[in-house]
């Protein structure tokens, strides 16, 4: 599974901590990509452009799996469930992120990381991680009702794709100054190019990057 971090502009401080949490918590078995946003960026990105740079890695089959999160992780967990292919889940303790993979098999987990973040924050968040990524996605909990709690997420993953409109049929009506801003973001852009298995989608975006 490759799996992103990148949080919004509000919490560059802590990106380097969160991208070394989540390769100790899933590096073994999986591959983990820093996408910033990154302290030394002059550019300011609010978590609704991240949420847009998140969609857009999903729905081009670049990233499997999102870390991402500002500062209570809210805004920008309903950013990412407003968007294309997301489904993502606010994820603040070792439980929350315990259920989250095993019951909801979302694709983003969003973190408060800086409300609540305090002394010893960076525990709560590396136990936190570990347990999101203990073991495998969408296996159903508690054993008892496994088989329940894998077929109501399944439900759930048809209804988003039954209820929700793809990146390409929205792009038309979609804020061009603003899919033009993220794709100004080098290390954003190359790694969408590099990665990309939707190249009608990434022509499109192309179509608009000055």
């Amino acid at each position: 599974m490759r799996i992103a971090v990148i949080q919004a502009s509000t919490r560059t401080d802590i990106n380097q901590l969160l991208f070394e949490a989540v390769k100790k918590a899933a590096g073994k078995d999986n591959d983990i990509i820093n996408l910033g946003i990154f302290p030394e960026e002059t550019e300011s990105y609010s978590y609704v452009e991240v949420a847009v740079m998140i969609s857009l890695l999903i729905e081009t089959g670049s990233i499997d799996f999102v870390i991402t999160g500002c500062s209570s992780g809210q805004g920008m967990m309903m950013a990412c469930n407003s968007l294309p292919g997301l489904r993502a889940g606010f994820i603040q303790t070792p439980q929350d992120a315990f259920l989250f993979g095993r019951i909801n098999n979302g694709n983003v987990a969003s973190l408060a990381l800086g409300l609540n973040f305090g002394w010893a924050g960076e525990l709560n968040l590396q136990y936190t991680l570990d347990k999101l990524f203990e073991g495998d996605f969408g296996t159903g909990y508690p054993l008892e009702v496994a088989d329940r709690k894998r077929q109501e997420s399944e439900d759930v993953i048809y209804i988003n794709r039954l209820t929700k409109r793809s990146f390409i049929e929205i792009f038309d009506k979609f804020d061009k100054i603003m899919i033009n801003k993220i794709l100004s973001r080098e290390v954003f852009y190359q790694y969408l190019k590099a990665q990309s298995k939707n190249q009608t989608l990434f022509s499109k975006l192309l179509s608009v990057k000055s």
